[in-house]
């Protein structure tokens, strides 16, 4: 068995969506919070954003705390290609119940301090291919 169908058998044990045979390009995105704002940004994306996103056709396919961070989210999400990211990412931050998350997530304080994402092509050696 391959990785890539192992990391969608996972995924879709845990009942998260897994359509990593489509994914043409995958998204690295890193959040940096604000100090002590980790544990709210990780309830956001729990309980709201991951679902929101497979609304708006952005794929989850893994998420990731650092051991010597502790202010950091890493995580990939995939998308058909950068078009589709762009509209994809346009539709969820439109999104009514995306905004009303976000706001109330953000009562206390804003949460991410800095949003860094890169767009990546699987190698043809990877073992994602």
């Amino acid at each position: 068995m391959t990785i890539k169908k192992i990391i969608a058998v996972c995924l879709c044990t845990i009942g998260v969506a897994a359509p990593l045979a489509q994914a043409d390009v995958y998204e690295l995105r890193t959040y940096t919070t604000y100090e002590g704002r980790l544990d709210d940004l990780l309830a956001r994306f729990e309980n709201h954003t991951m679902r929101l996103f497979e609304r708006h056709g952005i794929h989850n396919v893994a998420y990731w705390v650092p051991q010597d961070r502790a202010n950091t989210l890493i995580y990939i999400v995939s998308h058909p290609d950068r078009e589709a990211a762009a509209a994809n990412w346009d539709a969820f931050r439109s999104d009514q119940e995306w905004l009303e998350a976000r706001e109330a997530s953000r009562r206390n304080g804003a949460l991410v301090q800095e949003v860094v994402s890169v767009y990546m092509d699987a190698t043809p050696w990877s073992p994602m291919q």
